[in-house]
């Protein structure tokens, strides 16, 4: 199973619709970041020939991502009730998602409530001190919903 990491303005992820990032900020955000490319969709054939499709009107993809892109890999962003979503970041993504974060004066959270960078790891570095391994292709994080 996938896990989330969430970007929000909430005391708790769960509750970002209270305080939420607008689509609109969103949107606008990623219009103005030359790293972000909107999408509203993502798309991946499967090992057995299925085509998976996904669909959100603020599903966007960070194409700066050094991670591994195997032409369907990627680093996908996706904007659900009030928060920006991503399914097991690796430690690049969650530097990015710091970053975006700072820009709507929100915070990045897992699902089980940790918060990136995590502030016991002492040495002033952005790194978070652990997080989720990347371990699905894209398609089979969006499918872990």
């Amino acid at each position: 199973m996938g896990y989330d990491v969430h970007i929000t303005r909430a005391g708790e992820w769960s509750e970002s619709e209270a305080t939420p990032i607008t689509l609109d900020e969103w949107l606008a955000y990623v219009a103005s970041d030359p790293e972000m490319r909107l999408d509203g969709f993502a798309e991946a054939r499967t090992p057995d020939g299925r085509v998976i499709r996904v669909e959100g009107v603020g599903l966007s993809v960070w194409t700066a991502w050094p991670g591994e892109g195997d032409g369907d890999n990627h680093a996908w962003m996706d904007y659900r009730q009030g928060r920006i979503v991503v399914k097991n970041p690796d430690p690049a993504i969650l530097t990015k998602m710091c970053a975006i974060a700072e820009r709507f004066a929100a915070r990045v959270q897992g699902d089980d409530g940790e918060t990136y960078p995590e502030a016991s790891n002492g040495g002033g570095d952005d790194s978070p001190d652990e997080s989720p391994e990347p371990k699905f292709p894209w398609w089979k994080r969006l499918l872990w919903r």
